[in-house]
């Protein structure tokens, strides 16, 4: 029968449109209006982060370290010295250290970025014979740019003012400055608080089973976080110890400030080892004449980051707070973009973090299994 001829069905036979599927897509947990609000507050949880970073980077520094010295203060508690002495001892220890440091290698530091210039031409001027090929290349695409704007006149280029190296320097370092003070201050007394914010968790939770809980939970979170710290603090000491004894034994000016930087740059996965090559390939170049001594500085590192990346790290800290690469890589651009340099070397320490409080939290569990490996 044609479809016009059809008899048209009764009304209380016709189907009807299901108000409550609507409204559960709209606002159910999954639905339409739940997704874009969660949406616009994950955007703007980011875009504060990155405007506020004056403030969160200390703020998140500090965190990190206090989970790495709370079991310092906590064995000062247990030798009858109270917290908030046992929490100036360790930070002012560390201002100590931190200080004897940035004495050390102020010098040599200083005089290599004054030498930068200089060096730049030294290096180029040594690799210029492993460049002729490339330079050949180069200067025919000049010829035939310069061919390509015959009869042109070339636009009028306005110099525009310019912050010089030491004003840029300057500006970084009172930066630097006052984000260190701010994240000192914000140690000692997340240090010298001790158990009070527990405590205080603990006074809310409404039955005593939550209670246990909760601290099962803080506990079990403060002792892996700063296991992971310590660890992997000193796996990076261990290899900038190797790397300063390599370069002093091939003989490489400033030995200690290439092991600081190996220490510092090992927090960064992937991009800080790259940094390292980088800069120890430029540094023998500068150091030796002949191409087999300028590749030894490289060399040694190589060996030093194998022994440290494939037996040292899976020996010591093993597999069980492992991230998956994407998310390293992630993460890497991530705080990067977000906070700089400073970012990029927390980024791992706060994944992990992450991970371990997903892990321990029933509901984000799924979220933990898939940040690991």
């Amino acid at each position: 029968m044609p479809e016009l001829l059809r008899p048209v069905a009764p009304e209380e036979e016709r189907p009807r449109p299901n108000i409550r599927n609507l409204r559960d897509l709209l606002a159910g947990p999954f639905g339409v209006k739940s997704v874009s609000l969660g949406g616009l507050f994950f955007l703007a949880a980011f875009y504060t982060l990155y405007f506020a970073r004056g403030f969160f980077l200390p703020l998140v520094l500090a965190l990190l370290f206090s989970f790495l010295l709370s079991p310092l203060v906590r064995g000062l508690k247990k030798l009858h010295i109270p917290e908030a002495l046992g929490a100036a001892v360790v930070v002012l220890s560390l201002l100590g250290l931190l200080g004897v440091g940035i004495y050390e290698l102020a010098g040599p530091a200083y005089s290599w970025i004054q030498q930068a210039p200089a060096n730049m031409r030294k290096i180029e001027s040594r690799v210029r014979a492993l460049k002729k090929p490339v330079q050949t290349v180069s200067n025919a695409t000049q010829q035939v740019a310069k061919m390509a704007q015959v009869g042109n006149t070339p636009a009028p280029v306005t110099a525009s003012a310019t912050p010089t190296l030491g004003e840029r320097l300057a500006s970084g370092a009172f930066q630097f400055a006052g984000d260190a003070v701010t994240m000192f201050i914000l140690l000692y007394f997340l240090l010298a608080a001790g158990d009070m914010f527990l405590r205080k968790l603990i006074k809310v939770l409404p039955s005593l089973e939550d209670k246990k809980r909760a601290v099962e939970i803080a506990r079990q979170i403060e002792t892996e976080i700063s296991t992971y710290l310590s660890t992997v603090t000193f796996i990076n000491v261990v290899l900038g110890l190797a790397v300063w004894g390599v370069m002093a034994l091939i003989g490489v000016p400033n030995p200690l400030l290439w092991g600081v930087m190996a220490t510092v740059t090992n927090y960064i996965p992937y991009l800080g080892a790259m940094t390292m090559y980088v800069v120890l390939t430029g540094l023998g170049f500068l150091t030796f004449n002949d191409l087999p001594h300028a590749l030894m500085p490289p060399g040694a590192f190589l060996v030093c980051n194998v022994l440290e990346a494939y037996l040292l790290t899976p020996m010591i800290l093993g597999k069980r707070l492992t991230l998956n690469p994407v998310v390293i890589f992630l993460a890497l651009s991530f705080f990067g973009w977000m906070w700089g340099i400073a970012g990029a070397v927390m980024a791992v320490p706060i994944m992990v973090v992450f991970k371990i409080f997903c892990d321990h939290s029933e509901p984000l569990a799924p979220i933990g299994e898939f940040l690991g490996t």
